[in-house]
């Protein structure tokens, strides 16, 4: 039997509402209307109400508002740690603060050094009807991710990232960073770059990867005593590890990548104690890109990690998350480019 099809309303596609078309209809920018739906600060009443009016009349979803809720914070022992020691936890706190701002979020700071702290936290935030969702700023530890995995409200990662893919994360581009930042030595002659790391995390692993991938592109030597682990990110436990190493082994390699600024530090020192140069002999080559890595003599070479965009881009994925919007899972990874400095130098002919 043959179907026809009778022309008219049900014969057509239909077209998914746009923002640009709501912005279109009301006589502002995107990002005005996008502002708008979410809630946040710097958009007129009178002009946020026409664009609420525009969107009901369109059938467009709009988010739920998460202006005034709260986002709890929970920060574990390696990011309160690096807060007291180093800047990198400083500096992701303040972009996640000034986005919060902005969205008109507030911000509630709770510290979690195990599973027991984590469950109090999960159970306050919990029944918190004003907690919209949660961050958990540098946590690798299964244990706790498995207990925010079934948790009723949003939980976004900073710094750290869910290896069975069920919660959203954001990190820097741990392995591609540490890939170009060896490409780089490479490129200025040295094949033996001892790679300088404290183990137990799994975003650390990845820049161990990465140095791996370059050596194995560029055809060079990868054996695991080029890996110089030690047990904490303390400038004088680097210098004390490649000071053993140079006593040992006398220079057995020309370039250290150091998995972090302050092991980078100590590695200069630990070159520079026993009677070598940075970078006359030893290049030497940090990730991260903290302030003080400019003032060093020599001034550091290193990768800049966008530490404060980390903060901002974890706020935005949990908005989104609270306001309503169904999105899959996402893995977030922001770029790292290179800060040259003098550290590093061509390889030493002979």
């Amino acid at each position: 039997m043959a179907v026809s099809v009778v022309p008219g309303k049900r014969g057509k596609k239909s077209r998914r509402v746009r923002l640009e078309d709501i912005a279109e209809k009301v006589g502002v920018s995107l990002s005005t209307v996008s502002r708008a739906l979410a809630g946040e600060k710097g958009v007129r009443a009178d002009i946020r109400q026409r664009i609420l009016e525009a969107a009901k009349d369109a059938n467009y979803t709009v988010p739920t508002p998460v202006a005034g809720k709260k986002v709890v914070l929970a920060a574990s022992s390696a990011a309160m740690i690096d807060y007291v020691r180093n800047q990198f936890t400083l500096y992701v706190l303040e972009g996640l603060r000034d986005r919060a701002q902005a969205l008109g979020l507030d911000i509630v700071t709770r510290a979690v050094a195990d599973e027991a702290e984590e469950k109090v936290v999960l159970e306050e935030a919990g029944s918190d009807p004003d907690v919209a969702g949660l961050l958990f700023l540098t946590v690798d530890d299964e244990g706790m991710l498995a207990a925010t995995r079934g948790f009723g409200k949003p939980v976004v990662l900073i710094n750290g990232d869910d290896p069975y893919m069920r919660l959203s994360s954001v990190t820097p581009c741990n392995r591609s960073a540490a890939r170009l930042a060896a490409d780089y030595l490479i490129r200025l002659g040295h094949e033996r770059i001892l790679f300088l790391m404290r183990p137990g995390r799994n975003t650390i692993e990845r820049r161990r990867e990465g140095w791996q991938d370059a050596l194995l592109h560029h055809g060079l030597p990868c054996p695991g005593n080029l890996v110089m682990p030690v047990d904490d990110w303390l400038p004088e436990l680097a210098a004390q590890a490649v000071g053993e190493r140079l006593r040992r082994n006398g220079l057995d390699f020309t370039a250290v990548l150091a998995a972090g600024d302050s092991l980078a530090v100590g590695a200069m020192m630990g070159v520079q104690q026993m009677g070598y140069s940075v970078p006359g002999d030893v290049s030497v080559m940090g990730m991260d890109d903290l302030p003080q890595a400019a003032f060093l003599n020599p001034p550091l070479t290193t990768m800049h990690i966008p530490m404060r965009e980390l903060g901002a881009v974890a706020l935005d994925l949990l908005r989104d998350a609270m306001a309503g919007f169904s999105t899959p899972t996402r893995r977030v990874e922001l770029a790292c480019h290179i800060a040259e400095r003098q550290s590093t130098g061509p390889v030493r002919a002979g």
